[in-house]
């Protein structure tokens, strides 16, 4: 649809800058400037629209806003000290909670996944635990998750 209007617009444009040439071809100026100025006026006025057109089309969307990172369940903020695990690990602990992979807990706090996988051995040594299923049990046995 975008594109079809911006045909049309260009079209007319064009229409117009005919028309407005003609006009002009019977005055004063048609006399004393060259055909090589006319065909540069009309050259520039077209790229300059061109780019318009093309910037228009070429635009991106804006983004979605992300899912909130922040957990669903609140912290125990007792437990977590006698734990030892940060607010930014429970974080982690809750997404991976979820099932959510490793990029997919990158994405949602806007990391990089060797920082989720630092927070995740962070995880397994404090919780003394050597998977993802194991840490989720343990720490359901803490009290850190529902």
């Amino acid at each position: 649809m975008r594109l079809r209007t911006s045909i049309i617009l260009y079209g007319v444009a064009m229409a117009g800058l005919i028309a407005l040439l003609k006009f002009v071809e019977y005055s004063y100026f048609v006399r004393d400037l060259s055909l090589e100025i006319y065909i540069g006026v009309v050259a520039l006025v077209f790229v300059g629209l061109g780019i318009w057109v093309g910037r228009r089309l070429t635009s991106r969307p804006a983004l979605p806003d992300p899912p909130p990172a922040a957990p669903v369940f609140p912290p125990d903020e007792a437990t977590l000290k006698k734990s030892g695990v940060t607010k930014r690990e429970f974080e982690v602990l809750g997404l991976i909670a979820e099932g959510l992979s490793n990029q997919e807990i990158a994405d949602r706090l806007f990391v990089s996944t060797s920082t989720v996988k630092t927070h995740t051995s962070n995880l397994f040594l404090k919780l003394d635990a050597s998977r993802r299923t194991q840490a989720i049990q343990k720490a359901k046995e803490l009290g850190l998750l529902p």
